[in-house]
Order: C-alpha cells, then sequence, then structure tokens
C-alpha cells in the first residue's frame, strides 16, 4: 500500500467514528422516543444502518492493521507489478489506456488505479514491454500489448 493510501484509510476510519457513528446514535435515540420498538421501522433501519457501519469500521482497522508500506524504490519497471503504472494499447481497437495496479482499497478507476485482484490486473502482472497480454473477461477475450511500464 502506498503512503496516500493508507491517509486515505485513517481518513475513511475517522470520519466513520467521529460523525458517521454518532449520526446513528441519534437516530436510534430519537426512534426510541416514538414509542413501541416491535413496531418501529424507524428504529429497524437505524440499528440495521449501526451494524453495516460497525462491519466496515471492523473491515477497515483490520486492513490499518495489516497495511504495509511499499516502498517504491524497490520496485522494478522491467515487468508489470503492483503499483507500477503500464500503458497498454487494445489490439482490437487500438485504444491506449494507463493503469496503476493496486491494492484494493486504493483502487479508484476514474484514476486509472486498478485492483491487483482484476482480472485485467492478473492478466498484466509480469508482462514486459512488447509482450501482448490475452484477457478474458466477462464481455470476451481482451488483447492488451504492453507498450510502457513507468512508476
Amino acid at each position: 500500500m502506498t503512503e496516500e493510501g493508507l491517509k486515505k484509510l485513517k481518513e475513511e476510519l475517522q470520519f466513520l467514528e467521529t460523525v458517521e457513528r454518532p449520526r446513528i446514535i441519534a437516530a436510534i435515540a430519537e426512534a426510541r422516543e416514538k414509542g413501541d420498538l416491535s413496531e418501529n421501522a424507524e428504529y429497524d433501519a437505524a440499528k440495521e444502518a449501526q451494524g453495516a457501519l460497525e462491519t466496515k469500521i471492523a473491515l477497515l482497522k483490520s486492513r490499518l492493521m495489516d497495511a504495509r508500506i511499499l516502498d517504491t524504490s524497490d520496485i522494478s519497471t522491467d515487468e508489470v507489478q503492483i503499483l507500477t503504472k503500464v500503458r497498454v494499447r487494445q489490439k482490437n481497437t487500438g485504444m491506449e489506456k494507463t493503469f496503476q495496479l493496486v491494492t484494493e482499497s486504493e483502487a479508484n478507476i476514474a484514476e486509472g488505479k486498478i485492483s491487483i485482484s482484476t482480472p485485467i490486473a492478473k492478466g498484466l502482472l509480469g508482462k514486459k514491454v512488447g509482450e501482448v497480454a490475452q484477457i478474458q473477461v466477462p464481455v470476451g477475450l481482451l488483447e492488451f500489448e504492453i507498450l510502457e511500464i513507468s512508476l
């Protein structure tokens, strides 16, 4: 994980614990004040939201405990690997794209960051400039020519 990814995880956890958790607790208290809890849909919805939030908080804490900062100076650009950026050309369309292979928690397709667990990333891993990666995706077989690998 990059330092930027670690920072984002910490910020999200802080937001959930300091903003969302109190908001849900207040919603539960408000629903309780309305009387009979057995027929109170607002109470049920708030308790369900609380359960989902606590699960997400626990997941983020677990990710933070397991997180390792990767030193980019140890990463070679001889082949595609985690944290490298890879510029590819799709063989059938000629369209060029650049992807950065990152951990699941850092993935953001709008920024061109794809999780190493995706079919495209798995198909690109280990490839070198000039090689063609054939990748099976739900819409069929895609072929990407590796044009450039960088950090």
